[in-house]
């Protein structure tokens, strides 16, 4: 049995897999995925499972170099937005870069996989660039 708290074997596989430099999203529940992207559905109802949760617990096994976030979050702060700034402040998420929520979206396209929450706030994404441990 695994010692993490993620039980969830598609996204712990995904994490398993990743390359430095691979994009990992994860998304509230309105946000478009591309053909041919991975979908880790994990929304089951509004608010369930919500950005910060999803976001805790993948940490607990993704090491993150850096991560993208819409300009629009700040426009339309959210919950989760606090707990991002407390995971940055804590070197958990390493650099950020602001982009446009249309060109967050274009950025999708290269992601590895895009996790679904059933966060239901406008723009609460977040892009998390893979980097190595050593």
């Amino acid at each position: 049995m695994k010692k993490t708290p993620l039980l969830n074997i598609q996204l712990s596989r995904l994490i398993a897999s990743l390359g430095h430099g691979d994009v990992v999203v994860i998304a509230d529940a309105g946000l478009p995925v591309p053909k041919g992207v991975e979908l880790i559905d994990l929304a089951l109802t509004q608010g369930v499972p919500d950005l910060t949760t999803t976001l805790r617990i993948v940490l607990s096994e993704m090491q993150v170099e850096s991560h993208i976030l819409a300009n629009e979050l700040f426009l339309h702060p959210c919950a989760a937005l606090t707990a991002i700034e407390a995971h940055t402040e804590f070197g958990l998420l390493g650099s950020r870069r602001l982009l446009a929520h249309d060109a967050f979206k274009t950025l999708c396209l290269s992601a590895k996989a895009i996790v679904r929450t059933g966060e239901c706030h406008p723009y609460c994404n977040i892009a998390l660039i893979a980097g190595v441990t050593f």
